[in-house]
């Protein structure tokens, strides 16, 4: 019988790393403290619990492909037309998805780095060429990403708040910038964490995408709203944009529990963001800290902190998972930390504390 060999598979597989979630580990203790993965310390309200539990009855029909009444309740909420709305399996999903939409040999896509860390793996699966551009003080450069685009350029991302710095365009730079970008080219602000902002300087990317064409504005459901689980994100933008969103998703991929997760979390939207001012207040608490005990922290708008550690990145994780809290390490660059319960967030600042005296 002769050797057995592998399907054929495209090469650039071999170069993919597997997306890496954030960990979690146990202290010795038995403390397990998750601080690893941007997600909310709370759990679902109970009317969205009871809007899962009744939409469970129906698992065995496929959902509405276009999502209708929850297109339409986002379109009412946001004040935008329903044909702006297209909805993907998490803001990462429909990154996806236009990635899809202008991926061709030769395509570039520019981007700040480090951001986002699927933004290389998702285009180097749509056979895109990533063009990153470093950070400056932590934040987006946006004159060195303006100089980087190119008559191949066909997407720009611009995650703001950005992951996992924190840190903030404002509004004057922002607008700048896209008053400057080529039309041809897509800019694609990556809003995950925009519940979150407080600073009156950082933008509202739906106030800037109306009169903007080439502008789309990516959020989710999984930060503020507590619905990591179910995978839903949703994308604003003009027609043509919306529209090649909603012919690359894959069918059925808002599915019928996220559905009507996301109906009922509308439903319950005050209560909702009584806990992210909640995650808030928790913010700048931990960064009071950690700046009094001699850390260096940028100030963040979003769900979490970032600690420039270098060298000490891995050092200072393994010492924080020996205390079981899990952070997620960028090795060689920081650590960013997302922002649990009070009492969550008190068990690794004892840890970062004690680790900034032996510094």
């Amino acid at each position: 019988m002769s050797e057995s060999k592998s399907p054929y598979l495209r090469a650039v597989l071999e170069s993919i790393p597997a997306y890496k979630p954030g960990l979690r580990v146990v202290g010795p203790d038995g403390r397990s403290v998750k601080l690893s993965s941007n997600e909310s310390p709370y759990g679902p309200l109970p009317s969205v619990r009871e809007a899962v539990t009744r939409a469970s009855a129906d698992l065995n029909r496929y959902p509405d492909p276009g999502a209708a009444e929850l297109v339409a309740r986002l379109a009412g909420r946001l004040g935008v037309p329903e044909d702006h709305v297209a909805l993907g399996a998490g803001s990462v999903g429909l990154l996806q998805q236009l990635l899809t939409a202008v991926g061709e040999p030769g395509v570039e896509v520019v981007y700040a780095w480090r951001s986002f860390e699927a933004y290389p793996l998702l285009a180097e699966l749509a056979g895109v060429t990533s063009v990153r551009v470093p950070l400056r003080d932590e934040t987006h450069d946006l004159e060195a990403i303006l100089a980087a685009i190119t008559d191949d350029t066909r997407m720009v991302l611009v995650c703001n708040p950005n992951n996992p710095t924190g840190t903030a365009v404002r509004e004057r730079e922002l607008v700048d910038f896209l008053d400057r970008v080529p039309e041809h080219v897509l800019v694609v602000l990556d809003e995950a964490y925009r519940e979150y902002v407080r600073d009156p300087e950082v933008p509202d990317g739906l106030d800037l995408y109306r009169d903007r064409p080439n502008v789309a504005v990516l959020r989710t459901f999984s930060k503020a709203y507590g619905l990591a689980a179910v995978r839903l994100g949703y994308l604003v933008g003009h027609p043509p944009v919306a529209s090649a969103a909603r012919k690359t998703v894959v069918p059925f991929a808002v599915n019928h529990i996220a559905q009507a997760a996301g109906v009922a979390s509308l439903d319950a939207e005050d209560e909702l963001l009584e806990r992210v001012a909640a995650t808030v207040k928790e913010r700048e608490r931990v960064r009071d800290a950690l700046v009094a005990s001699g850390w260096t922290v940028p100030p963040t708008e979003a769900n979490f902190v970032w600690l420039r550690l270098d060298e000490d990145t891995m050092d200072f994780s393994g010492a924080c998972a020996e205390a079981g809290v899990a952070v997620r390490p960028f090795d060689g660059e920081g650590a960013r930390v997302s922002l649990g319960t009070p009492e969550e967030n008190d068990a690794f600042l004892s840890v970062a504390t004690g680790y900034a005296r032996r510094r």
